[in-house]
């Protein structure tokens, strides 16, 4: 222990150790998937973080281990923004910075008890205001949030219906603290068994109490994945050709992937005849998605649009929810050098107003999204509460083929569908392609990045609303009042120790011969 002390004692070595153990819970992540580590992956930023010297030092540690994370989470993105992922990790991850200050004061080395116990609450809501306010879609939204590493545990997914999303983070924080807490602080040993056996009686409690979907009949949706094909043309060529293979199987809904349509049909006919005429061969209507500049409004806008036997229904969705720098480059007259070193959208799409639920017929309703809008859980709970019966997803991730970045955002639809208790379809154009049921479980195999092929997901139906939907970000609400709360408490305590702490006496004053002065002279 001594030679690590050394060894952390110069600051660079230091910021490196921070930047390394924040990030470790990327592993928890697909595509490595070790989702059991998210629960000790944090402990050794906590042990580095609670061992800072000073408030600054631990500032700092805050912010290199926010750097760590965000870097290993969207190190996906160096090949299209090159020397910008570094810059956004950097501004991303200065907001662990005030979270380090946080997690020293209350579990450094001089925190009484009392105060250690407060923090198995106190940290993990820092923590999820650090998640609310990168989920703003201008500082690129709520990807990699760590509950999201919890996709695949049936247990998490039922804690999912209940606090969405927010609830996984703040028990996956919690866990990490009390174990860092029984490795480092002996004399907070209990709180921190307490905490855990309290995680345990959460999680089990959603396990027998959570309501469960209400499941009942079953809908055919076919997901076409054409595989990387260059030019639009070709493309739809390929779309087509796999679409028409669908016809006899009884499909009910055929979905394309984003961007599979890189034509406006108003201004290509050809086109829309071609689709409507594949919807009489399968009986199906198909939902595409159009990438193209409109023919009837300025700009390029990327929409969901369903196509009948009779031609397009006029249900259209405009994606609302850009991907920065991706689709549009916020605050280009200052940040539009990123179009010059990387990929960045050399033009701005434009954005939709409103979420559309559609209606394919026989009563079935579905609640189409664009791309990474599939990581706003507010998105999907809306449209579960204005009637979707199907969530599906429409994506393109063929700039990120062979990085962690296609399994990652299919394992978001999980969440999604979890949440809602409504089943999801995740379609893409490249893979990864899946389905999942409304409790968050799969459904049939997925598509992967090597795969060029249609496959149909025989969809069980749910009905009935979840707690999440019900009651929406609560676990949010309550975080930032426990911070609230929290810092009233602080305010109170410093204010106490003021008006008690002993007056200093001030030596008189001496004159310049030295002696002490007299009053009135």
């Amino acid at each position: 222990m001594k030679t690590l002390g050394h060894w952390l004692a110069s600051p660079w070595r230091r910021s490196l150790a921070a930047a390394l153990a924040g990030a470790l819970p990327v592993l928890a992540f697909p595509a490595p998937a070790l989702w059991w580590c998210a629960g000790l992956a944090l402990v050794p930023w906590l042990l580095l973080l609670r061992s800072a010297p000073t408030g600054r030092r631990a500032v700092y540690d805050g912010w290199c281990g926010g750097f760590g994370f965000m870097l290993a989470m969207h190190h996906w993105l160096l090949p299209s923004l090159h020397v910008f992922t570094f810059v956004i990790a950097a501004l991303l991850g200065a907001l662990w910075a005030p979270w380090g200050r946080l997690v020293l004061r209350m579990l450094g080395p001089a925190a009484a008890p009392r105060r250690v116990a407060a923090g198995l609450v106190v940290v993990p809501s820092g923590w999820l205001a650090i998640e609310l306010v990168r989920s703003w879609q201008g500082l690129g939204g709520p990807w990699g949030m760590l509950g999201a590493s919890q996709w695949q545990v049936a247990p998490a997914l039922r804690l999912a219906s209940v606090g969405g999303v927010w609830l996984l983070s703040f028990l996956v924080v919690a866990v990490n603290i009390a174990v860092a807490v029984l490795v480092a602080v002996r004399r907070a040993r209990t709180p921190a068994l307490a905490g855990l056996v309290a995680t345990a009686a959460v999680t089990s409690a959603a396990w027998v109490w959570a309501p469960r979907p209400d499941t009942g009949g079953t809908v055919a949706v076919a997901v076409v994945q054409p595989g990387v094909i260059a030019g639009p043309d070709r493309r739809f060529d390929r779309e087509e050709q796999l679409t028409r293979r669908l016809a006899g199987h009884g499909v009910d809904l055929v979905v394309w992937g984003e961007s599979s349509v890189g034509f406006d049909l108003a201004d290509r006919p050809g086109l829309a005849r071609r689709l409507t005429a594949l919807s009489r061969q399968t009986g199906a209507d198909l939902l595409v998605n159009v990438d193209a500049r409109r023919s009837d409004r300025p700009g390029i806008y990327k929409s969901s649009v369903l196509v009948g036997p009779a031609g397009p229904t006029g249900d259209r969705y405009d994606k609302m929810r850009l991907v920065p720098f991706g689709e549009y480059v916020p605050a280009r007259s200052l940040l539009g050098w990123a179009t010059s070193v990387g990929k960045a959208a050399g033009e701005d799409r434009r954005r939709g107003s409103r979420q559309v639920v559609m209606d394919v017929g026989d009563g079935l309703r579905i609640g189409p999204m664009v791309c990474f809008e599939t990581a706003f859980p507010d998105l999907t709970r809306h449209l579960a509460q204005d009637g979707a019966d199907v969530l599906v997803g429409q994506s393109a991730t063929s700039t990120f083929q062979g990085s962690w970045a296609p399994a990652q955002h299919a394992s978001l639809a999980a969440l999604r569908a979890a949440e809602t208790g409504r089943p999801m379809i995740h379609a893409t154009l490249t893979g990864v392609s899946a389905g999942y049921a409304a409790d968050g479980t799969r459904i049939g195999a997925r598509l992967g990045t090597d795969a060029s092929t249609a496959r149909v997901y025989d969809v069980p139906l749910a009905h009935g609303t979840t707690p999440y939907v019900r009651f929406g970000d609560w676990t949010v609400h309550a975080a930032l009042l426990a911070l609230v709360v929290w810092a009233v408490a602080e305010g109170v305590r410093a204010l106490r120790f003021r008006r008690h702490a002993p007056a200093r006496r001030v030596p008189p004053a001496r004159t310049a011969h030295g002696s002490p002065a007299r009053p009135g002279r």
